[in-house]
Parts: C-alpha cells; structure tokens; sequence
C-alpha cells in the first residue's frame, strides 16, 4: 500500500521538493497528499486528509512546530508525527517535539533517498531518531544507564529498533515473521522498563549500544 505524507513545513520549496521526488526515489510507494507552512493549519489538514505520516517542520512560525505537532495528535491521535530540523544540536526542541507525540526526528539536510527508510519506518511504527542524537537525548549519560541481562537475540532486535529498522526489514533479517517481530518487541519493552520505542532507542543510546 502506497505511504501517503504530509508535509508541514516553513519552506514551501521543500515541500514541493519532497512532493516531486518521494515518488521517485520509492518506486511509487510515497505520496505527498497535503502540505502548508502554517502551523495552525496542520490539525486541519490531518483531519481532513487521512494521511498516514505527518512531516512536521520544528522550525515553523507561531505557535510553532511543537504545538502543532500536539494539535495533530488530538485531533488524530494514531497518526505517526516525525519532526524535521535544520539543526541536530536542538537537544531542548527535539525533546519537546517527542513530548508532544512525536515519533522521531529527521534531520532536513539529507537528500530524498536518505530520508525514505526512516520515513517508512515511522509509518510502519518504529522510533526514528538520528544515531549522532540519541546519546545526547538520553541526558546523564551511559553511567547512569543499567539494563537487564538480554540474549543475543534479544541484542540484535534492541540494536534493530534503535537504528529505525522496519517490521518487515527486521523480520528477514532475523528470519522470522512480522508477527514474531511485534511479540518479541513487545516482550523486550517490558523487559527495558520502557513503553515506546522511541523510550527503547534513546536507552540504546545511553547503553552504547550503536557504537561502532
């Protein structure tokens, strides 16, 4: 099934960029089907569209991408939310957009192609969160971080979510199915003491799970 986008941002170049080439770069499985640089307009437009993503610009004038972000998720509270930012040194933003219902955040400067498997990741329901970002996300640092005794398997799939792979990406490389993915996933939150995914990533990074 196509990925249908939409895309909320101070640009309106950029906008219509991702519009032109997101089908391009994904063979046809990405569409941009509304876009607009208000912010006050976002709710409006995830109502009336039913995408399924929502491209959120941090950067956006009043009030703001943070709020628009949360007014997308009163009005759809299901709809994945990835916010954008030019600056991936923005730790406090980052933090509020995540907060206000945000699933991860891109950084603006990649090209198309870099942008599309986190994208459809995020519309599969992983945490997208750039490598560089989440060690400084988590705050106190990797000291502070203690996680329970997990197996190898439990390892790859943890290192897997953290890095935004997908249900299906995860699913072969492990050699199981989609179903077994989500179960597992489960079981290994409960196991980190988290609820999210996004929760899982950011411990991953304090764990020093992605380095290397």
């Amino acid at each position: 099934m196509p990925v249908r986008v939409l895309v909320v941002d101070q640009q309106p170049l950029f906008s219509r960029g991702l519009e032109l080439l997101l089908p391009a770069v994904s063979d046809d499985r990405v569409h941009v089907v509304a876009s607009t640089d208000l912010a006050g307009s976002a709710a409006v437009l995830a109502r009336r569209h039913q995408p399924d993503l929502a491209l959120v610009d941090l950067g956006l004038g009043p009030p703001g991408g943070v709020r628009a972000i949360a007014a997308i998720r009163r009005v759809e509270p299901r709809l994945p939310v990835v916010a954008m930012t030019v600056d991936g040194d923005e730790e406090q933003l980052a933090l509020d957009a995540l907060r206000a219902g945000a699933r991860g955040l891109l950084i603006k400067a990649q090209e198309p192609e870099e942008l599309l498997p986190p994208l459809l990741a995020a519309a599969d329901g992983w945490a997208v969160l750039p490598p560089s970002m989440l060690a400084r996300l988590s705050g106190t640092g990797r000291a502070a971080c203690r996680t329970p005794r997990l197996t190898g398997d439990e390892q790859r799939l943890w290192r897997f979510i953290a890095r935004g792979a997908s249900t299906a990406q995860i699913a072969q490389s492990m050699h199981v199915s989609e179903r077994t993915v989500k179960r597992l996933t489960a079981g290994l939150l409960r196991r980190l003491g988290v609820s999210t995914r996004t929760e899982a990533a950011t411990l991953a990074g304090r764990a020093g799970l992605l380095d290397g």
